[in-house]
């Protein structure tokens, strides 16, 4: 089958893309922007990349047409195809029929944590030898790569990890992406209100994620946060499966020590100490639900724990990006006020009385529509300064509010900049050896950390 996919280089499109051609498809795709590093890797699969959503491109005759949700009505390209009647399917719908059918589907939803929490999984299963597929919104660097098919050879396997997104599907399927996906193991990390451009509250996004809920067979099994009542009123209204949970009065539970490692019992017996390199709360338990997933699917707990040991995280996720001058520039994904917060909280225990400089962009559609900016002073408490991006005016990545006004409860410990150069000026005059310098966005962020790297190896 010929497929051509509008909106390929975003993450869950690209992953699509790889997954179809390891199937035996022939790819092709096409994008408002096509660049590196996702250009790159699709063109080394040997998928013909297209710039633009020109309606000439219905001369390629592909058997059907994959659609991301970044394409709306009015996209040229989709209006002529809905114009001459050819066959169209939403990414996560043709990723449910053709790639997940016939597997065991562990699927990881929740608002933080679902690409670390699947990575962990997937590693965990791995190691183990089931040699699973996957489809990840980051690059595992276990893997080296965001997805999969899985199997020995590499033609499939029996078991499928998926990062269950509650995002919107297609502009013709308002329905979260993860009802596609019938998983058998599903893990429910947490449940907070976001994506604010779709969602209107919380309670919306309870009712998508009970749909997911809905698609678990009664042969399956929910791991669910017990902390979360957002997550304890889903399972109140209804729930036809075993339910494990974890952090919560029962269930799975945890234990740090001083040095980092943590305890991991169930029901109250002690199942085994985990060692691992990952820092914060939100990673052990992250660390908890996986191991309790892969127990489903016959994993020894014992043995998850032992493949923790040499889990080597995701990048982007609290990655050393290099060492210059004396101060280590990291850079980490976190753009909800909890993640930040966490992320953050997790540094601070790992460096201790060492300064903490946080540089912020927030860019979610969330972030950029003002819903979340009071939270904002809170979540970056435990930083030492606080540099924040915003820019101006009319563009895509432009904010609808006053980022200076956001972190004033923070004094003159935080400072606002529309100008990128000037915020690695800043940055850069106030670092010194010993400091960590944490950058949090959820986008490229201007390639703000080579720029930061490079000032500072030319600091005097």
């Amino acid at each position: 089958m010929h497929i051509h996919i509008l909106g390929i280089c975003g993450t869950f499109m690209g992953g699509l893309a790889v997954l179809a051609k390891e199937a035996g498809h022939k790819v092709t795709g096409c994008d408002a922007n096509v660049y590196p590093p996702m250009s790159t890797q699709l063109r080394a699969q040997g998928i013909e990349l297209i710039e633009g959503f020109g309606p000439e491109q219905l001369t390629l005759e592909p058997d059907l047409y994959v659609v991301g949700n970044v394409v709306s009505r009015g996209n040229p390209l989709m209006e002529a195809i809905m114009d001459r009647g050819l066959p169209y399917v939403s990414g996560p719908q043709w990723i449910g029929e053709h790639i997940l059918r016939d597997t065991w589907v562990l699927a990881v939803a929740g608002t933080h944590g679902k690409t670390t929490t699947s990575s962990i999984l997937a590693w965990i299963l791995e190691d183990a030898g089931y040699h699973p597929g996957f489809l990840i919104g980051g690059v595992p660097m276990n893997f080296g790569i965001s997805a999969r098919i899985g199997g020995e050879d590499g033609g499939g396997g029996s078991f499928f990890v998926i990062e269950a997104d509650e995002y919107d599907t297609a502009f013709f399927d308002k329905r979260s992406k993860f009802v596609h996906y019938r998983p058998r193991t599903a893990i429910l990390n947490n449940l907070e209100y976001d994506h604010a451009d779709i969602f209107p509250d919380l309670g919306a996004i309870e009712t998508q994620c009970h749909h997911l809920v809905r698609t678990v067979p009664s042969c399956g099994r929910l791991v669910v946060n017990g902390r979360e009542a957002s997550l304890a009123r889903v399972i109140g209204r209804g729930c036809w499966s075993e339910v494990e949970w974890f952090a919560g009065v029962t269930g799975w539970a945890m234990d740090e020590h001083a040095d980092g490692s943590f305890d991991v019992s169930l029901n109250g017996e002690f199942v085994g100490v985990v060692r691992w390199s990952l820092t914060g709360e939100h990673n052990r338990w992250n660390a908890v639900a996986a191991i309790a997933a892969a127990r489903h699917v016959g994993v020894p707990p014992a043995q998850a724990i032992a493949s923790l040991a040499a889990f080597e995280n995701v990048k982007r996720r609290m990655e050393t990006r290099g060492v210059a001058h004396g101060v280590t520039v990291i850079d980490d994904f976190a753009h909800h006020p909890t993640a930040i917060a966490t992320t953050v909280a997790g540094l601070r225990k790992k460096v201790g009385g060492a300064r903490i400089l946080a540089v912020l962009e927030p860019r979610s559609n969330t972030m950029k529509l003002g819903t979340m900016k009071d939270a904002l002073p809170g979540s970056l408490a435990d930083a030492d300064l606080v540099f924040g991006y915003g820019a101006k005016g009319g563009g895509k990545d432009a904010l609808g509010w006053d980022l200076g006004a956001a972190l004033a409860p923070l004094a003159e410990r935080a400072r606002a900049f529309d100008d990128l150069p000037a915020l690695v000026e800043a940055v850069v005059a106030a670092a010194r050896p010993g400091d960590s310098v944490l950058v949090m966005s959820n986008g490229g962020f201007g390639g703000v950390h080579q720029k930061l790297l490079d000032a500072l190896a030319a600091k005097s």
